[in-house]
């Protein structure tokens, strides 16, 4: 026969065996399956090797690994339980949010009282604060960070903890491989040089950088505790580019959160939780306790928060749905910042739903896009809003705050993207707060980022030429996987 015709053979097997990993292995959803069967129908050679770096699912025994060692354990929770007693004046002010903490509770995220919490909205104001918190650790620091760069700003940052390992500050860094690929591991060496430990999550193979088969699960956390005590997470990563230095992408604008206060507590445990795994440790909560990374709390403020996280190693993801709750419990308002809007059809059905129920909803993406390509799947969706009477506005700058904001008590700042990526693919945390005065002030700094915006109504996306719009249709085809 035709050798062609056996070609055309082993190419529908491989074809149908990729389908029956996606669906009874892997358990990939209906559109993401689609999207894959359309590259690797179109694109035969090309779409195998995009599968296998970016497509295969994370392996039963790394998910297995990451489960076993995560702190569930009965002393654990009994501890962290007896310090977030909730009193009884609290649980009536907090009554008609019952539905969403629940939500956030049986996703493992324990609501945690008495928080004072400080918002930055750039970069250069969270690194001060930042190195003037590192500054004064007396006992521990644990950083973990999606992007640690080599540069301006990610030298200052590693001074200062190179200055604290040799004073005896017991400091723990982890950095993911592929945020961090172009910094190189000297960088990062010279901290274990001076006492400092430091661990690469999800390293590539035999240690070459450009060779890492976990490509597509991105560890896209940014957390920072000291002394069990302050800590911090948010949009805002240690390079230069988020401090507003690169011209392209410039101003950047972003969301970071600084908590004092027993919402310290969960952001400890999810860096434990990710050491445990890259370190492979698997110490009792009781050292923890007797290294002081759960002091006895402090009365701090009065905003109540559930820190919630979501990834690949769980097969819920948690964020979104505890996103759906928030904007299903909207009365009034919602708004939303993203760098990038391609959620999927439950999270966009929630949307359509509150505009239907005459909520006012407002979205702004950065008019300056670092992507090209999902900038254009953004945009398709952001017309159907705009159509469906949602106000649509375009940053002018780079906007890489992910924030939602619902009614006038609750908002939630964190990690996480609205897209298929940071819901199903990355490790992310956010933190959902309860407080009025935080929402006003941040509501307060959505109304000058409008004035700093493009309205992208439905005349905006008319004018838009043939080309983009082609550009938008396509792409959306291709949105589940990118």
């Amino acid at each position: 026969m035709n050798i062609w015709f056996w070609i055309f053979i082993t190419y529908i097997w491989l074809n149908f065996l990729l389908f029956i990993s996606m669906v009874f292995f892997e358990r990939k959803k209906l559109s993401t399956i689609i999207s894959w069967l359309v590259v690797l129908t179109f694109m035969p050679i090309i779409g195998y090797v995009f599968y296998i770096v970016f497509g295969s699912g994370l392996s039963v025994r790394v998910r297995r690994l990451i489960v076993n060692h995560k702190l569930y354990e009965l002393e654990y929770n009994e501890k962290i339980e007896e310090y977030l007693r909730i009193d009884e004046k609290a649980k009536h002010k907090l009554a008609k949010e019952e539905g969403l903490i629940n939500c956030c509770y049986n996703y493992g995220s324990v609501l945690c009282p008495f928080n004072d919490v400080k918002l930055f909205c750039w970069g250069e104001d969270k690194i001060e604060a930042l190195l003037t918190d590192l500054e004064n650790a007396k006992e521990s620091i644990n950083i973990e960070y999606y992007i640690f760069a080599d540069d301006n700003v990610g030298k200052k940052v590693m001074s200062t903890l190179i200055k604290k390992a040799q004073e005896g500050v017991k400091v723990k860094l982890i950095y993911d491989s592929i945020g961090c690929l172009h910094a190189p591991r000297r960088f990062f060496k010279k901290l274990r040089k001076a006492g400092g430990e430091v661990a690469e999550f999800f390293p590539p193979f035999g240690r070459i950088r450009m060779i890492n088969l976990k490509l597509n699960y991105r560890n896209h956390k940014k957390i920072v505790v000291i002394d069990g005590q302050i800590a911090y997470t948010g949009g805002i990563n240690i390079r230069d580019d988020h401090m507003g230095k690169k011209k392209k992408v410039s101003p950047w604008r972003d969301c970071h959160i600084r908590i004092e206060g027993t919402g310290v507590y969960p952001l400890q445990n999810i860096f434990l939780n990710d050491w445990r795994y890259v370190k492979k440790e698997s110490y009792s909560s009781a050292k923890y306790y007797q290294d002081g990374l759960f002091p006895v709390p402090k009365n701090y403020g009065d905003t109540y928060l559930q820190v919630v996280v979501s990834g690949p190693d769980s097969p819920v993801q948690a964020i979104k749905e505890v996103f759906i709750k928030m904007i299903a419990s909207a009365n009034k308002s919602i708004l939303i910042q993203t760098p990038y809007f391609v959620p999927d059809e439950t999270f966009l059905s929630a949307l359509r739903i509150a505009i239907a129920s005459g909520v006012s909803v407002k979205i702004m993406l950065p008019a300056k896009p670092d992507h090209r390509t999902v900038f254009w799947v953004s945009l398709s969706y952001l017309k159907e809003f705009a159509e469906l009477g949602a106000d649509v506005y375009l940053y002018d700058g780079f906007l890489h705050s992910k924030v939602i904001v619902v009614d006038d008590d609750k908002l939630s700042v964190g990690t996480c993207n609205l897209d298929y990526r940071s819901f199903g693919l990355n490790f992310e945390d956010t933190v959902i707060m309860y407080s009025k005065s935080l929402n006003q002030q941040y509501q307060e700094y959505y109304q000058q980022d409008i004035a700093h915006s493009q309205v992208a109504d439905v005349m905006y996306f008319k004018r838009k030429k043939w080309l983009n719009k082609f550009a938008q249709a396509v792409m959306r085809l291709f949105s589940p996987i990118l």
